[in-house]
């Protein structure tokens, strides 16, 4: 059995106050791949008892690691970003589960591109978010990153195994 991502010691070039954030992310990546490996296009959206569906997750993974890292540099989001949000969870059977596996392992290595250049001066710096310029700091908004990240892994998993149990 493996060890977790955070117990296989510090990665390279990244902050080590950045280490945990790296740390989970790089284990969601992990869990995503492993339980996503035989997960059935047929069941990419369904919701059962009304649960959110795996294919919101997976977008919603990808998509909170884009929108909180672009907020982390002091940037808005763009018409692009405002978009992807506004499709999170629409059914479209044309994305397959492989697709979304695989926009969430590019948005995790762009994720740690941006940790391994954060300069920790800056981690206590304000950054708003949002529309109504809700302020925050580049850690806060990076460790909620991970937070965030690791609490819709879980709620995937689970909707995963129901979906396998219930509707397979």
């Amino acid at each position: 059995m493996a060890l977790e991502v955070w117990l296989r010691g510090p990665l390279p070039d990244v902050p080590l106050l950045l280490q945990p954030v790296a740390h989970a992310l790089l284990q969601a990546q992990e869990e995503v791949a492993q339980y996503m490996q035989d997960f059935s296009e047929e069941n990419l959206w369904k919701k059962p008892a009304g649960l959110a569906s795996v294919g919101f997750h997976l977008q919603h993974l990808r998509g909170v690691l884009d929108r909180l890292f672009t907020y982390a540099r002091g940037e808005a989001l763009s018409q692009t970003q405002l978009e992807a949000l506004a499709a999170e969870g629409k059914e479209n059977t044309e994305i397959k589960v492989k697709d979304l596996v695989e926009a969430f392992n590019k948005q995790i290595a762009l994720a740690l591109i941006q940790l391994k250049a954060t300069d920790t001066q800056t981690l206590t710096h304000v950054r708003e978010v949002g529309r109504g310029k809700i302020p925050s700091t580049v850690n806060g908004l990076l460790v909620h990153a991970a937070e965030h990240t690791t609490r819709h892994l879980g709620q995937l998993l689970v909707t995963a195994k129901v979906v396998k149990l219930v509707i397979d």
